[in-house]
């Protein structure tokens, strides 16, 4: 191993040509300043809550205040949150999670243009995971979309002002649609007791409930919308609130009072384990100028849609280059095993991957796994570079290298690197002997 000189910052020597804005590594972890909680940033009706809950550290995500923190480092931590997700059973406020609903008489087609997927094939009272993409098939968000009904859909949208490129697309488009978002704020109920809990709530019909399938139903008298959907992996459900500026306390207060029999602990999303499900997140590990080609997210692309969507040209002219036998981007999205001391909290860099002495690529997502007892990551190689057993160096923080300004060792794995309760099409598309481009 080698040390490499870290005095730019930006790392320039990293081919990102194909970009137009190179990503910066070097955006993530504590810093030596205090964020600022003004009107000017958004707070959820859950935010007191979360404060209450024990909160003390934020972010913003979609221009709200965004929870990413609750049992104290002292006290164990992100990884003290992470045991009790995969144990037992956890609450996060992820309000954040706008909603933006798309109604009237062309709201399926209007969706199927926008959305790779097939609207077409989404049954009223289910949901899927889908992509937007501009012309360029860069990805612009990847929601969970939620059918309500024939004329009614819910993005759920990641970290990017969508509403408003909806709205500013339909001013050309003129369907016969209204866009706009809607006071509901949703709820996670992650982990392993999870469905035990919301049959408590719900009934039994939660037993039977199919995943990404919707119930509208009561929660302490308030009208709630739930989904047997998350981000974190494990079992888990997600509680939408309706009418949540007024609504959100007792919904709150009713999930703590029948947790505590589960051990409920309310923790923030865990990234830890969503690393090990492949689950990506929008803004960290892909953003409008990735295409879903480079990050396994191949089997969002259809082949035969019927309906024209934004992208298509550019996504199979991509796709032919790869059908040809030609990968038509510098890095592509692969799963990581690494050394170093174990990674329990976000690292004040991303961490650079070096081969041979030289940085080639850069690690977007990275924590700690206590099953597979190793560093885990997510994080851009050299396409040739992304087979399961291919060897690289990754320069971590000091605080976590096995010798300060040395790199350590690592090693490409198949993702996902821990099995989901739920599989991913991805992943039952390869179990099935498919092609992840069908």
């Amino acid at each position: 191993m080698m040390s490499l000189d870290t005095s730019h910052p930006n790392i320039p020597e990293i081919d990102q040509s194909d970009r137009m804005v190179p990503a910066n590594l070097r955006q993530s972890g504590p810093t030596p300043v205090d964020m600022l909680i003004s009107t000017r940033v958004r707070k959820s009706p859950f935010w007191h809550l979360s404060h209450e809950a024990g909160c003390w550290r934020a972010t913003v995500y979609n221009r709200m205040y965004h929870p990413r923190g609750y049992i104290r480092p002292e006290d164990g931590g992100a990884m003290a949150e992470y045991d009790a997700l995969v144990n037992r059973v956890t609450l996060w406020n992820v309000a954040v999670e706008r909603q933006i609903r798309v109604s009237g008489p062309e709201a399926e087609a209007f969706v199927n243009r926008v959305i790779t997927r097939d609207a077409t094939r989404i049954e009223p009272m289910h949901g899927k995971y889908v992509i937007l993409c501009n012309e360029d098939g860069g990805i612009l968000n990847d929601p969970v979309l939620l059918r309500l009904g024939p004329d009614e859909f819910w993005f759920s949208v990641s970290d990017t002002d969508l509403m408003l490129w909806l709205q500013g697309l339909n001013v050309g488009l003129a369907y016969g649609v209204d866009i706009h978002e809607i006071d509901v704020a949703p709820l996670q109920i992650q982990g392993p007791l999870s469905e035990d809990l919301m049959a408590d709530l719900f009934g039994d019909d939660i037993h039977q409930m199919a995943y990404y399938g919707l119930m509208d139903t009561e929660l302490a008298g308030c009208p709630v919308l739930v989904s047997q959907t998350g981000f974190s992996g494990e079992a888990g459900f997600e509680i939408y609130v309706r009418e949540a500026s007024e609504k959100a306390e007792a919904v709150w207060n009713a999930l703590l009072e029948a947790g505590e029999a589960y051990g409920l602990q309310v923790i923030a999303p865990a990234l830890h384990r969503r690393i090990a499900a492949g689950i990506l997140s929008w803004g960290q590990d892909m953003d409008m100028e990735t295409s879903p080609f480079q990050v396994n997210l191949a089997y969002q692309v259809p082949r035969r849609k019927p309906a024209d969507y934004i992208g298509r040209p550019a996504l199979e002219a991509q796709r032919a280059e790869i059908d040809a036998g030609h990968f038509p981007f510098r890095l592509k999205m692969a799963g990581l095993t690494m050394g170093g001391e174990p990674i329990t909290d976000y690292a004040p860099d991303f961490w650079l991957i070096s081969s041979e002495g030289t940085r080639v690529g850069y690690v977007t997502s990275s924590f700690w796994s206590p099953e597979l007892g190793t560093n885990i990551a997510l994080g851009f190689v050299p396409a040739g570079l992304t087979e399961p057993g291919t060897r690289l160096e990754v320069e971590l923080p000091d605080v976590y290298a096995e010798v300060a300004g040395e790199p350590v060792e690592a090693e490409v794995a198949e993702l996902p690197l821990r099995p989901s309760a739920h599989r991913s099409a991805r992943e039952r598309a390869r179990s099935e002997g498919h092609a992840e481009t069908a």
